[in-house]
């Protein structure tokens, strides 16, 4: 079987965000294609003295997984938690029920303190109000504190299953470098098609905030 001859000079295909070159043998030709494990960046949110950050379009069943990330985010009043909770209505309410799980670990600038450390309090059973994402206070509000990190989503559009979803954040709470993992889940059987991100007071006064779509 004799190949056909390919004149690359004369290919004139760009790929969008998330798409592949690939061959497609049936066309005998170059096309563009789903770029498997890519993340697809679908919207932006800027905290500015923001009460609230909502996400109420772009979570549905294009994708099996949703990732929220979020830099620099600073908190208008100290010690303060860092919450969420998710919408069946697309945002119209807040107050799905969830049950989580989270633990911490910590370490002192001056070395003088490092654990890891679970607290039965910071969970959720069955709860609709906004709960903590992970067991880390999210900074103080002096001018170089932040937090950083991610929530991750499943199959937000199934309507058989539990919503599951887990979180990881760094922070430097004063004087301290804190590490904090969460999980937990839904518990409900109705899609989840909004997030939205609070301080348990006061403000969000600065952060960048990033919806993507993983394919």
């Amino acid at each position: 079987m004799a190949l056909s001859k390919v004149d690359f000079n004369n290919i004139n295909v760009t790929p969008a965000a998330s798409k592949a070159l690939k061959w497609n043998a049936s066309a005998n030709g170059f096309e563009t294609g789903d770029l498997g494990g890519s993340m697809v960046l679908l919207s932006t949110v800027t905290a500015s003295s923001s009460s609230t950050i909502s996400f109420t379009s772009g979570i549905d069943s294009t994708y099996k997984e949703y990732i929220i990330k979020f830099t620099d985010v600073h908190l208008g009043s100290s010690d303060k938690r860092f919450t969420l909770q998710g919408s069946t209505n697309a945002g119209s309410s807040y107050g799905v029920t969830a049950t989580t799980t989270a633990f911490r670990a910590n370490h002192d600038e001056d070395d003088g303190e490092a654990a890891l450390g679970y607290t039965a309090s910071h969970d959720v059973a069955q709860s609709t109000s906004f709960f903590q994402i992970s067991d880390i206070l999210a900074s103080g509000n002096s001018a170089d504190e932040c937090i950083a990190g991610f929530f991750q989503l499943f199959d937000p559009s199934n309507t058989t299953f539990v919503k599951h979803f887990m979180a990881r954040f760094n922070g430097n709470n004063p004087n301290e470098c804190v590490q904090g993992f969460g999980a937990g889940y839904f518990n409900t059987t109705s899609a989840i098609n909004a997030i939205q991100f609070k301080a348990d007071s006061g403000n969000i006064d600065a952060g960048t905030f990033k919806l993507y779509g993983i394919l």
